[in-house]
């Protein structure tokens, strides 16, 4: 079996122009498909609020259901780097929990990194967490835990101030230790100058254009689960969501008009046995 990938290898795809893949998922079932594929990464996202438990956003999920999640996930892994997101106040309240939290994600799920939200305010947290041996994932632009304060979904560093502290957000993760950053909705030339500018951290794009190091995207978003709102930056490689209605509905039908289950969907049992109990 090959071994999982590692900072190394991922840095080396920047160093060598190989575009990083990655894919949020959030289950064993999605993770195994994911590494028959071939995939790069998987972030265990903290959107797993709004994908899979019905939450309106990010912001209630909590660390016990994130670790929940990335178990599921290590357990069907077996060549991907796994990074595990940081739910909101796991890490916004002390240096300590966040060194706490973050070093729970790698002890009780055995994931390879963290993610965090936040640029140079964090960066001392980021920098304590790299000084302690975990690996960090920083995520700067349009950062879903603080879309309140955003005022919304919206791109980010549109205009001069906010370009140049997008800008100064990722020198900072970097310096930190960051070995990778999520640039998440930020106009494609910001975010292709500011892999340029990276000596060594991995830009992964979400909303940002061709120009970075990597893309991610939502399994959901990618295989069309839903056929509800689905962002600008998500293309839909299939309609699963067509096709399972149809099964679906088929499967009513069936059951319905009792064509199924069909003589070879059934167990038999031999007559004296029945006879013998009347």
């Amino acid at each position: 079996m090959t071994k999982p990938l590692t900072i190394t290898d991922i840095k080396k795809m920047k160093q060598e122009g190989i575009p990083v893949t990655m894919v949020t998922a959030y289950d064993y079932a999605m993770s195994k498909n994911l590494n028959e594929a071939g995939i790069d990464m998987i972030l265990v996202g903290d959107s797993v609020g709004n994908v899979a438990l019905g939450y309106t956003s990010t912001v209630p999920v909590t660390m016990e259901e994130m670790l929940h999640h990335t178990k599921a996930v290590m357990r069907g892994n077996s060549t991907a780097f796994v990074v595990g997101d940081m739910p909101f106040m796991s890490y916004q309240a002390s240096e300590v929990d966040g060194l706490y939290n973050a070093a729970r994600f790698l002890k009780e799920t055995g994931c390879s990194a963290v993610k965090l939200e936040g640029g140079s305010e964090v960066a001392p947290l980021v920098a304590k967490m790299v000084q302690a041996g975990i690996p960090v994932v920083g995520h700067i632009g349009l950062t879903p835990q603080s879309v309140n304060q955003l005022g919304g979904f919206k791109v980010q560093g549109k205009d001069v101030a906010a370009a140049k502290k997008l800008l100064e957000d990722a020198k900072a993760l970097e310096e930190a230790g960051a070995f990778a950053i999520v640039l998440e909705c930020v106009p494609e030339a910001l975010a292709t100058k500011v892999t340029e500018v990276l000596k060594s951290a991995v830009t992964i794009g979400i909303g940002a254009g061709n120009g970075c190091d990597g893309q991610v995207l939502v399994c959901n978003d990618l295989l069309g689960f839903t056929d509800g709102f689905r962002p600008k930056f998500a293309k839909k490689y299939v309609d699963l969501h067509a096709h399972m209605l149809g099964a679906f509905k088929e499967y009513i039908s069936d059951v319905k008009a009792r064509s199924f289950p069909a003589k070879e969907h059934t167990f038999a049992i031999e007559e004296e046995v029945l006879e013998k109990l009347y």
